[in-house]
């Protein structure tokens, strides 16, 4: 399970405080990065999160695990007249705050640290909540979705994208060569934290995908999930209601 992959194997922190570390440190060079390791299919990604959220008509949206907000932004392109991006780290939050000030969002977007297993919003709070790359860095998972549901309004949208591993040759052994062994390794050519992209491609592939995830979503009280696989399985879309 992922809440056993922790970034730093010789920190005494908990998992929640080595990744609010971890993403402190790489914060003002993670999305140039991310575009490179992920040829910038994860642009695509968010865009169909953004639709999928879209047809729901929401007026108000929370973002957890916001990070420098690129979901959060994108979300704009909604109904919601307020949207909250949460996330533990405040070097992210910081740029995406940037981010957000030279888009003249501050009106639309609010950025706040706060922790996804004890969320500040009161029961019934959001129309639709949306995590991208961010619930397999939950400390718990459980706690987290049970948050999650408790914040979500009834009949509201839950919409996760999360890395997954593809079940097909020859994508799933591409994957794991690439996940493997290029991803760290642009990470310690090119980032100020040297494990930092080991953790990312171990937690990935520890983490619960496809039908296990589903299955963890209706235990904590979701219902009508789905799981949608993006470009071959490295990516899923799950979608999931109160």
């Amino acid at each position: 399970m992922s809440e056993k992959v922790k970034p730093y194997s010789n920190s005494s922190l908990g998992k929640k405080e080595q990744v609010a570390k971890m993403f402190d440190t790489i914060s003002k060079e993670y999305d140039g990065l991310n575009r490179v390791i992920s040829f910038g299919i994860d642009v695509k990604w968010r865009k169909k999160v953004v639709q999928i959220v879209a047809t729901t008509n929401p007026n108000s949206i929370l973002d957890i695990a916001t990070g420098t907000g690129d979901l959060a932004i994108n979300l704009i392109d909604t109904t919601a007249s307020k949207i909250v991006g949460i996330d533990i780290s405040e070097g992210m939050l910081q740029v995406g705050r940037s981010k957000i000030k030279k888009l003249h969002l501050e009106n639309t977007i609010d950025m706040m640290f706060g922790d996804s297993e004890n969320l500040p919003f009161e029961d019934e709070s959001f129309d639709a909540i949306t995590v991208a790359f961010g619930v397999r860095n939950f400390e718990s998972l459980e706690k987290g979705l049970l948050e999650i549901y408790r914040v979500l309004k009834t009949g509201g949208t839950f919409v996760v994208l999360e890395t997954s591993v593809p079940s097909k040759t020859p994508f799933k052994q591409g994957y794991k060569f690439y996940s493997t062994q290029i991803l760290p390794l642009i990470g310690k050519i090119f980032s100020k934290d040297k494990v930092a992209y080991k953790y990312l491609s171990n937690s990935a592939a520890s983490f619960p995908y496809g039908e296990q995830f589903n299955n963890i979503l209706l235990k904590n009280g979701f219902i009508a999930v789905e799981n949608r696989p993006q470009t071959f399985g490295v990516a899923s879309i799950y979608v999931a209601k109160k």
